[in-house]
């Protein structure tokens, strides 16, 4: 039987949804499986490398292909829910996921694994907007509070467990299938969540009349492609001209999606990106110092795990338990930012990216001074730094973007700025990636080279977070829009 909440006067009065508990859980669970699985990647690739005796290229595919197709997924899939509606585009993003990690569990090949990992990361991109979508619709506004609460406390727990799982996973070698497990203990966990999510997600009805904007997301495809593609095959094929060719060819292929934007905005028709936010130097400036922070963290992990696994012979187990002090820094510092709220935000970006970059420096010293044995003590505390100020960050970083969009553009920019992130993921590992394998195939294969090519690839993080701290001065304070509270993104 539903009920109404009693309300504020004047105000209508919102009904409760019976079992809207049990669906935030099964909303939790299917977010839960796509946070936990990113991290796990990270401490798989090693065994992956080996099982398939695969290129420093190819191994970079595996998380790139993921991170680019979920970024160029996320704003499309996201209006596709408005048309479609929440809980049908919900359940079809964890049948795809669900599917998809079937095909990577059972990839005879890495070719497969890449291509298993594309389908994954469109189900994570159709399933991921319409979790936070789906909260108000199941709960009156003053129980919204603790719901979001729930999916930031979920996001630090997969991020924690994440490489632990892994760990345990691998060096479990579960009926022989090594890494494979990973992925598949993905497939029981998925069915699971359609079942639920059938019997407990209430239907919200789609809107028709709504349009995608398929052909700019075909031109940003190309786009990211033409630039990324080269900085990861580059290196593999002797770095031929056409590398150099494909990188200029992205710059009037990014000025012919902008052009595309205008042309649609002139019409009235779907944008992928709103010409609203484009005209907002602002909002540009902020999401491109977003984007410079996320580009740091995926291909740190990647580069980290390799040198563990690859350089001192860890275990996935082991190598997994040594980033745990990050991910702990990153939960401790997201507690104590909810009660900061809108206060002190650039302060407390550049502290974050300070941090960070203390931290990647710090790690350059430890790994300086590893000779023939890992110490986990002594990686700890750099590592436990530098989760502390990603958790400083990432909070006000979003908060100070969106404090600069009208209250019209907030949806829209929050997408937005959430695809900028994985693109610049995806970017990073690129980038990253070609520093710290480059170096490793000039130095040879022992520790001394490991050593060397991690020592390259952080300090290219640090300098990118150290710009962090001092561009983010270029943006005004922020300041909360009239008759709107401030955005706060964990």
């Amino acid at each position: 039987m539903q009920h109404n909440a009693m309300p504020a006067s004047g105000q209508v009065p919102f009904p409760i949804v019976p079992g809207r508990w049990i669906a935030m859980a099964v909303l939790l669970i299917a977010g839960f499986m796509n946070l936990i699985d990113v991290t796990i990647v990270n401490v798989a690739l090693p065994s992956m490398q080996a099982a398939f005796d695969a290129t420093s290229s190819q191994i970079e595919w595996v998380v790139a292909a993921y991170i680019l197709f979920f970024a160029l997924l996320l704003l499309p899939a996201g209006r596709l829910g408005d048309i479609i509606g929440r809980r049908e585009m919900f359940i079809a993003g964890v049948t795809v996921f669900t599917i998809g990690s079937a095909f990577c569990g059972l990839a005879p090949s890495i070719e497969t694994l890449v291509l298993a990992r594309i389908v994954q990361a469109a189900g994570a991109a159709m399933m991921t907007p319409q979790t936070l979508a789906i909260v108000p619709v199941l709960f009156a506004p003053k129980e919204r509070g603790a719901a979001f609460a729930l999916v930031g406390l979920s996001a630090g727990l997969a991020a924690v467990a994440g490489p632990i799982a892994g760990g345990l996973l691998i060096g479990a070698d579960i009926w022989g299938l090594g890494w494979r497990p990973i992925f598949l203990v993905n497939l029981p966990v998925g069915v699971f969540a359609i079942l639920a999510a059938l019997k407990y997600l209430p239907k919200v009805k789609g809107d028709a009349a709504m349009k995608n904007d398929y052909i700019g997301i075909a031109i940003a495809a190309v786009a990211l492609l033409l630039v990324v593609f080269p900085l990861i095959e580059g290196r593999q094929v002797g770095w031929p001209w056409w590398c150099f060719a494909m990188m200029a060819a992205s710059v009037p292929m990014t000025w012919a999606f902008v052009r595309w934007q205008f042309a649609q905005a002139a019409r009235g028709a779907a944008q992928l990106v709103p010409v609203t936010l484009m005209r907002n130097r602002n909002f540009m400036v902020g999401t491109g110092l977003a984007a410079v922070l996320f580009a740091g963290v995926p291909s740190f992990f990647l580069v980290l795990a390799i040198y563990l696994q690859g350089g001192y012979g860890l275990s996935p187990l082991q190598s997994g338990l040594t980033t745990v002090p990050f991910s702990v820094g990153v939960l401790i510092a997201s507690v104590i930012a909810g009660p900061l709220g809108p206060r002190w935000q650039r302060e407390r970006i550049t502290l974050g990216a300070l941090l960070l970059m203390s931290a990647m420096l710090g790690l350059r010293m430890v790994v300086g001074g590893t000779v023939d044995e890992v110490v986990w003590s002594a990686f700890a505390v750099p590592l436990f730094i530098g989760g502390l100020g990603l958790g400083t960050s990432i909070s006000p970083m979003f908060q100070t973007v969106l404090a600069n969009v009208s209250g019209h553009d907030t949806g829209s920019a929050s997408g937005a700025l959430q695809s900028m992130q994985q693109v610049g993921a995806a970017l990073g590992v690129a980038i990253v990636g070609e520093v710290f394998f480059s170096s490793l195939m000039r130095a040879g294969g022992d520790h001394l080279a490991y050593a060397g090519a991690l020592r390259a690839a952080v300090l290219c993080t640090a300098i990118s977070f150290g710009s962090i701290a001092l561009l983010v001065w270029i943006l005004p304070k922020p300041a909360p829009i009239a008759g709107r509270p401030p955005v706060a993104v964990d």
